[in-house]
């Protein structure tokens, strides 16, 4: 009988002490603000570290392989998590790259690559030529748009203040200008959507006055008009209800909690001049450099417009163009346009630097890209084809702690990046997760540049097509130069 009671009572012991461990850890979860699926999910979401650990040695039998998934596989946001926390980023053994498979980038290593002595920061890269206030960066790597709406109001705060830590800019996406892009100090680039938010009258048309506004903000150095992005080109943003809050609808000048759905294209432009007439009127409201974002899927119409700033003179000329790829990303789009709609940046970047080239416009149009560039070996690319700057969203928003829960549109991020619930955002800290961006965005610099280093050159805008070799079909590697081949200026 006494040995019965013992037991009973260190059963009740046990329970009682479970219970204390569990309220302590609970408490230490709920408190702290380095992790936010802890915080958000006090307890069981310590459960996810332990899972990850085991994966490692049970992935080969019961998950997918560290390169298999979609949109980004496991080696990629391994890469951007260990970048952003300083976690070191060599690895042991051999690659678990297939380098054998079609499309895969191999740069071709120099005989003689840079000493340390050697190696050079990039050089200042002003945007504007010919209008009165440029811009002038020596950033390769940049925030893409990504707006108040469709993330958090700390998502912002720590993209702004990790932006300004390291130097390069964040495009505030077409939500318009919130106080939350302004207080990081970071450079902005303001972009304008077909709705024109944060910058349209009470009918919802393009405003001067609202330009000029925005443009007396010192940190606004560039305006970017959107015709498409690549998630879904031909149809416009879409904000659910649910997060159409009333300070987001005070900022966008919409409705509260109504859907916010922008128009498929901009109605005021339906021709290459029409497009050349809005990048002028905004250029001469604000006095600041203007471009636009587009994906492409026809060239005539960028023939057309290059023939058209030649008639009118190149001052006419948007001082940049954003080519995004047929494979970004976005909170919500149709999947028949995420799956199928635009060419990947792939295909339509060297095609457009080709054109620029030709044209005799490549020294005044500036290139920006995007669409999965989130890695080095990657970004890398991006500057052998010619780009001038490369911009990411979902790189920056695995350095917040994106976890591809993939529930962007749903108002429930695990994380509190893409939701306006107050009760998981508060596991977004702003001070701890604006570090990590600014880690990321210095160590993905930093190994483009190393890339460029190995191929011979000192920083990443001297690499040339000829540095890189992309595998066929037959399983023999080719320079980029061959597939795209140099071209010469017309006329």
């Amino acid at each position: 009988m006494a040995v019965l009671t013992f037991l009973v009572y260190a059963f009740i012991f046990m329970i009682g002490l479970g219970v204390l461990v569990v309220a302590i850890v609970f408490v230490m979860d709920v408190t702290q603000t380095q992790h936010a699926i802890r915080h958000n999910f006090p307890v069981i979401g310590r459960c996810r570290a332990l899972f990850e650990r085991l994966g490692e040695f049970f992935r080969q039998y019961f998950f997918a392989l560290d390169r298999d998934e979609l949109p980004f596989n496991r080696a990629e946001r391994s890469w951007v998590y260990r970048a952003s926390k300083a976690g070191g980023n060599t690895i042991a053994f051999g690659s678990t790259r297939d380098l054998r498979r079609l499309g895969t980038v191999i740069y071709a290593n120099s005989a003689w690559p840079l000493l340390e002595q050697d190696v050079g920061e990039p050089e200042p890269v002003t945007i504007g030529l010919e209008i009165a206030r440029p811009y002038t960066t020596k950033s390769i790597i940049n925030i893409s748009a990504m707006s108040y709406g469709a993330i958090s109001r700390p998502a912002v705060l720590a993209l702004s203040r990790g932006a300004k830590r390291a130097g390069i800019w964040l495009n505030t996406g077409e939500g318009g200008l919130s106080p939350y892009h302004l207080e990081g100090g970071c450079d902005l680039v303001f972009q304008i959507g077909t709705a024109n938010y944060g910058v349209r009258d009470a009918a919802g048309r393009l405003s001067d006055a609202k330009l000029a506004e925005v443009a007396a903000h010192e940190q606004v150095r560039m305006f970017e008009l959107k015709l498409s992005q690549g998630a879904k080109p031909g149809k416009g943003g879409i904000l659910p209800a649910v997060k159409v809050t009333k300070q987001i609808a005070s900022i966008r000048g919409i409705p509260v909690h109504q859907a916010s759905i922008s128009p498929n294209r901009r109605p005021d432009v339906d021709s290459v001049g029409g497009l050349l007439d809005v990048i002028e009127r905004i250029r001469g409201a604000t006095g600041k450099p203007v471009g636009f974002k587009t994906v492409v899927g026809d060239f005539g119409w960028i023939d057309e417009l290059f023939e058209e700033i030649h008639r009118r003179g190149t001052r006419s000329a948007p001082d940049f163009i954003t080519v995004d790829g047929g494979d970004g990303g976005s909170g919500a789009a149709p999947m028949p346009l995420m799956d199928s709609v635009g060419m990947v940046v792939r295909e339509s970047l060297p095609l457009l630097v080709d054109r620029l080239v030709a044209s005799g416009l490549r020294e005044r149009i500036k290139v920006i890209t995007s669409g999965k560039l989130i890695i080095p070996s990657e970004a890398a690319w991006a500057f052998c084809a010619g780009a001038d700057f490369v911009a990411s969203a979902r790189g920056f928003m695995f350095a917040l702690g994106c976890i591809q829960a993939m529930q962007c549109n749903r108002n429930t991020c695990p994380t509190g990046i893409t939701t306006h619930k107050l009760r998981l955002q508060r596991g977004l800290d702003p001070a701890d997760k604006a570090v990590r961006v600014a880690r990321y965005a210095q160590s993905i610099a930093a190994e483009i540049g190393m890339i460029a280093h190995s191929c011979g050159v000192s920083e990443p805008r001297q690499l040339e097509r000829r540095h890189c070799r992309i595998v066929t079909e037959t399983g023999r590697s080719v320079p980029l130069d061959e597939i795209y081949p140099p071209v010469r200026l017309t006329g």
